[in-house]
């Protein structure tokens, strides 16, 4: 989308970093249990943070990139009778105009920050003005076998765009490690796990195996 991103400014290199992260981070496959799972681990890892401890809220959606909900929820409160609230009623208000940077351009809301900023240019040139916001933490999910255009967006909405944007791709990257792990041991071999004389051992031969050996002769 910025291809004339050579100057490498500070702003330059983070645009080049995340979308080296967009282009590896693919999932084999994301169904709605998948956004369950994801949603949750988003929302625990940001309780689990500073901010979160200093009394920061945050608003959480993963949706489908055709505008269907899959996983949402709020960190924190709404109001309180002091009148302080961790979030506030324009958070979602933010959160659906980082999604829609998402759905327009197919690319992170913080690449898209930081790629205008280092061009020098304004939502409204990229086209992006109205119900967009450009504010990081909306994250596009692609699959291996889909490079058309992604097929849900995760995004997270704190204030802090930096942090906001850190949370959801290091999530997604965590999860793909997992789901990467989880399909390499399912795929092992006996081999792996089996003790060598129960795989290897060689039982003495049957006429039953001399007659499938005649069957994958004739088979040919």
């Amino acid at each position: 989308m910025f291809s004339a991103l050579h100057n490498m400014t500070s702003d330059a290199a983070l645009a080049n970093q995340t979308l080296r992260e967009e282009t590896s981070y693919k999932f084999p496959s994301f169904s709605a249990s998948d956004a369950v799972t994801l949603g949750l681990s988003l929302r625990k890892r940001f309780r689990a943070t500073s901010r979160h401890s200093k009394g920061k809220g945050l608003v959480l959606s993963i949706t489908t990139i055709a505008g269907h909900t899959l996983f949402s929820c709020t960190v924190g409160d709404l109001g309180h009778p002091s009148g302080v609230g961790d979030v506030s009623l324009d958070s979602w208000t933010c959160l659906e105009g980082m999604v829609n940077v998402v759905r327009r351009t197919g690319h992170s809301s913080f690449y898209v920050e930081k790629g205008m900023s280092a061009l020098g240019k304004t939502p409204k040139q990229l086209g992006l003005a109205g119900e967009s916001r450009v504010h990081g933490g909306a994250y596009p999910i692609w699959l291996e076998n889909a490079p058309c255009c992604p097929i849900a967006v995760v995004a997270c909405y704190s204030g802090s765009s930096e942090e906001d944007h850190h949370l959801v791709s290091t999530t997604v990257r965590d999860y793909l490690h997992k789901i990467n792990r989880t399909s390499d041991a399912n795929t092992a071999g006996p081999s792996d796990w089996l003790p060598e004389s129960e795989f290897t051992s060689r039982r003495p031969e049957t006429p039953y195996d001399r007659h499938h050996d005649d069957e994958a002769e004739y088979s040919h």
